[in-house]
């Protein structure tokens, strides 16, 4: 939080942190405690009797991330306060992240709220419980896309110390995905276009340099998921498992573990947009599934019909990543496939 306050001469009022100019973050969203109704209504009232006596001529606007697939209980409280609240899911297929047009859709809302001519106006950041995670990394693409901060890693990580308890965190690393996302923030800037490409991609295979030991036993079969929206269905914005591998033999075969040679898995399926790719394995029961590796990506910014990833580049579950080889490799192949109208 001192890195921040280095930047600003003016005290934020009680109960918010500043982020940058006229850019707040309840501290509500840092507590592992809910607040109960009565408790947050008064919570709002008080922070709202404060920014009155800073800005009393400004207008003000909540972005609230939000777990519900409805408009929730928070954002009403909100909203009975006379703040313009807009909602936005707290994850994509369980990453902490949103569809890039979400996010471009995002960051130009917020700058060009901040930059109304003749305005002062106020943006104030909120997430519901389990929030956290997307919201540090939506904060840190703003003040890379305002270009008030440079160096993608350097940003989120400050960011994110300002969480004071890990417990906000899954059990999966999710920065690695989250940092590809803000080099894509910073690769198409304050673009007005930030259209995908019209060409869909086959993710043809994902190849894995080697398999980490994670069971304990000599080999295992990868589970392969690949969720996304449907590039078939375009008008669809709902997402779907687009392929899944099978958990028995006749849908693959066991490889050997640390050591051995390339694994290979044929996947074959259409992808556009934006695209999670989780790598699984069988527990010891042969029931239970357990996550090895997740990567988040957008076919847009595949160069060369293929994305190679090193240990560094894919979510993986925390403490776990010296499990992982150092020159570990996972190799995501495609080919372009143009669609005919």
């Amino acid at each position: 939080m001192a890195l921040f306050r280095r930047l600003f001469y003016r005290k934020p009022p009680d109960r918010l942190l500043e982020i940058s100019e006229r850019v707040y973050v309840f501290d509500c969203c840092f507590a592992a405690d809910t607040l109960g109704e009565h408790e947050y209504k008064e919570y709002i009232s008080g922070i709202m009797e404060q920014l009155q006596v800073y800005f009393p001529e400004a207008s003000y606007m909540v972005f609230n991330f939000t777990e519900r697939a409805k408009r929730s209980q928070t954002s009403d409280i909100l909203s009975n306060c006379d703040l313009n609240v807009m909602d936005y899911p707290q994850d994509y297929e369980g990453c902490p992240l949103l569809p890039l047009e979400m996010i471009h859709r995002f960051l130009k809302s917020s700058e060009s709220w901040l930059s109304l001519e003749g305005q002062q106006n106020i943006l104030l950041m909120h997430c519901e419980r389990g929030g956290w995670p997307v919201l540090a990394f939506m904060l840190a693409g703003l003040l890379l896309y305002r270009k008030q901060y440079t160096g993608e890693q350097k940003t989120l990580e400050m960011v994110y110390k300002q969480s004071p308890r890990e417990s906000f965190f899954s059990s999966l690393n999710h920065q690695p995905s989250q940092l590809r996302y803000l080099q894509y923030i910073s690769r198409r800037g304050s673009d007005s276009d930030w259209s995908p490409l019209d060409a869909c991609l086959t993710l043809d295979c994902l190849i894995l340099s080697s398999l980490p030991n994670f069971n304990g036993q000599g080999g295992f079969r990868p589970i392969i998921r690949v969720r996304g929206q449907d590039p078939l269905t375009p008008g669809e914005r709902t997402t779907k498992v687009l392929f899944s591998s099978g958990k028995t033999k006749k849908h693959g075969r066991d490889h050997g573990q640390a050591g051995g040679s390339p694994v290979k898995v044929n996947v074959h399926c259409r992808v556009q947009g934006d695209v999670v790719l989780e790598c699984l394995y069988l527990c010891g029961d042969q029931q239970h599934e357990e996550m090895m590796l997740r990567v988040m990506f957008n076919t847009a910014f595949i160069q060369g019909n293929i994305l190679i990833l090193n240990r560094d580049e894919i979510d993986v579950v925390r403490n776990s990543k010296d499990q992982f080889p150092k020159d570990f490799k996972a190799e995501v192949g495609t080919c372009i496939f143009f669609t005919l109208t």
